[in-house]
């Protein structure tokens, strides 16, 4: 993908994590026979330890660089966002009308009828959604404009920049 800055990291640290998953294999077959020890499990330990250790020094080195020279388009991602019609909400819409009594087939079979209209007619879901009578009988307008909401997704984003030391990412960006 020549569009793509660094694809080879990201591709490398995927098929690295292949590799480490692998790794948890070889050691949970270590446990079967933990109080009967014998050399079948350390020279599987001799391998998977320092080179599991090491991968993921690598690894993590190079999540650092990559996240050091990332690159947010922010004005890119509202596009990318817009030109999704607001397709994002399909499953937040489902779940509430199956909250509201309609069954998950007949909710799902709603919904997708609906988003595939928005995408394939390039109309806004949000508003197909409120011209539905299906829709309106077991909400009001306001909720499922909260639906609709953007922030319900980003709800977690403080704590999480907070596990990682960040928690003031935000006044830092701006």
């Amino acid at each position: 993908m020549p569009h793509k800055k660094n694809p080879i990291v990201c591709e490398r640290l995927c098929g690295m994590a292949r590799l480490l998953r692998g790794y948890m294999t070889a050691a949970f077959e270590d446990v079967a026979l933990w109080q009967e020890r014998d050399i079948s499990h350390s020279s599987v330990e001799r391998v998977i330890l320092p080179d599991g250790v090491m991968t993921t020094y690598y690894m993590l080195d190079r999540v650092i660089w990559l996240m050091r020279g990332l690159v947010v388009d922010a004005e890119a991602m509202q596009a990318t966002f817009a030109a999704s019609h607001g397709l994002v909400y399909s499953q937040r819409v489902m779940l509430a009308l199956v909250r509201g009594g309609m069954s998950r087939e007949d909710a799902y079979t709603l919904v997708q009828r609906l988003a595939l209209a928005a995408w394939e007619g390039d109309a806004d879901f949000h508003q197909l959604c409120l011209a539905e009578p299906h829709i309106t009988t077991l909400m009001s307008p306001a909720e499922l404009d909260a639906l609709f909401d953007p922030q319900y997704y980003l709800r977690n984003i403080g704590p999480v920049y907070a596990r990682f030391g960040l928690d003031n990412a935000k006044e830092e960006q701006s």
